[in-house]
Formats: C-alpha cells, structure tokens, sequence
C-alpha cells in the first residue's frame, strides 16, 4: 500500500489529496496545525480508516522534527508540500511591506518545505519509488510575471522553486525525486471564487502526474495538466 503525507491537510487542496488518495486506497497521514479544529477532516477520516491525522504546524521546525520521530521506522511513498500562505495584504505593497509577515511567509512556503524533505529523507528511501511534491505557484516565474505586486508570496514561491530544483539534484543519487507543482487557479480560500478550476479538477492533474512520475523528470516545473511552466 502506498502511504501519503500530506501536509495542510485540514482544507482546501490538502483535504482534496487526502479524500482522493485515501478513496484509492492508499495510507494518507493528513497533517495539519490544529486538528481539533479541522471538522471537515475529521469527519473524512471517520468515511476512511486509512487516514491517520497528526498535528504539525510547519512553521515550527521543532514540530517537524518531532513527526518524523514519531513516524520512525515507516515508509512514506509520496511527501507532499501542500502547506502554505499568502501573506501580502492589501494596502501593504512597496512602501508599506510587513516585514516580519514577509519573515514569516518565507519560513513557512519555502523554508518547510526543505526542513520536511531533511527530516522525512530516511522514511523517502525506504519507498521503492520515493518522491517530493511541492505545490507551487505560476506566481513563483519570473518569466510570467508581467503584472508585479504580491512581492510576498511571488518572492516565497520563486525561492520555493529554487531550493526544490537545487533537492531534485542533491537527491537524485539516491533515487528520491522531486516534482514542482502549479496546481492552477483553484476555487479555495486563498485562491478566491473566482478560480478557473475547482479541487477535484487540480488535484486529480496532480495525482496523474505523480502516479506517472520518472526520475528523470525529477526539478519540473509543471501545471497541473503537465504542461511545463517557465521559471
């Protein structure tokens, strides 16, 4: 059985992963920061008795540490990096930035990510097909950015990018890959009503090509229908 962990898994594009990885059978461990407070996961882990919640807040690197402690010994198929924020605000662009908001954005999008991928390594290996998924943002190209603003989470996601091409390399050696997702422009909390797609949609894409993922295709940087994106 394939086994999942799924970080920010309480909403959104994470619950999605857990309601359809688990529906297909496979081990989901859903984290998220409060799970006394994540109803709508809760109650799909009562559909699913393959889903196993545990408390993790990425932004503290303590915690981390501290589930892959707890989860020794395991395996883990598939890490996927779901978690994240936003952080720019409005009225608080160039000239008004919050820095510390800002400190705190690149902790949590760029930053966790990596410290999961150090602390969750030796779970990795022990999966025959071992891979890092870190859900990214077209927001995070420079190449597409043509409009500005949203200096937060544009610079969060571009560093994202970076560090997890710099991982597909480090780890290719030993077999882990990397894949770096744009899932779209989803209906969510963060990405508004106005999305283009809904989670069933994105996340179905990005099932696909994580089912279908080669070691060479290790550093991509694709939407969710695979399209390839430009840095």
């Amino acid at each position: 059985m394939q086994t999942v962990l799924i970080t920010g898994a309480n909403r959104g594009l994470g619950l999605e992963f857990c309601r359809q990885y688990a529906a297909a059978g496979c081990e989901v461990i859903a984290a998220c920061r409060r799970p006394e407070q994540a109803a709508q996961l809760r109650a799909l882990a009562g559909q699913y008795s393959n889903i196993e919640i545990s408390a993790l807040d990425v932004a503290d690197l303590v915690q981390i540490e501290a589930l892959a402690a707890s989860l020794a010994g395991r395996k883990i198929d598939v890490l996927i990096n779901n978690a994240g924020v936003y952080g720019d605000q409005s009225g608080r662009g160039f000239g008004k930035l919050d820095y510390q908001t800002w400190a705190s954005t690149l902790a949590i999008n760029v930053m966790a990510p990596v410290k999961l991928a150090e602390c969750f390594l030796q779970h990795l290996q022990r999966s025959e097909k071992p891979l890092i998924a870190s859900l990214s943002s077209l927001m995070g190209s420079m190449a597409d950015n043509t409009s500005g603003g949203s200096i937060l989470y544009r610079s969060s996601k571009a560093g994202l990018n970076a560090a997890m091409k710099s991982l597909a390399i480090d780890l290719r050696s030993s077999g882990v890959g990397v894949l770096i997702l744009h899932p779209g422009w989803v209906r969510t909390d963060m990405g508004g009503p106005n999305g283009l797609i809904d989670v069933e949609e994105s996340v179905s894409g990005m099932r696909r090509l994580i089912a279908g993922f080669e070691l060479a295709d290790s550093g991509r940087f694709v939407k969710y229908d695979g399209s390839a994106l430009p840095w």
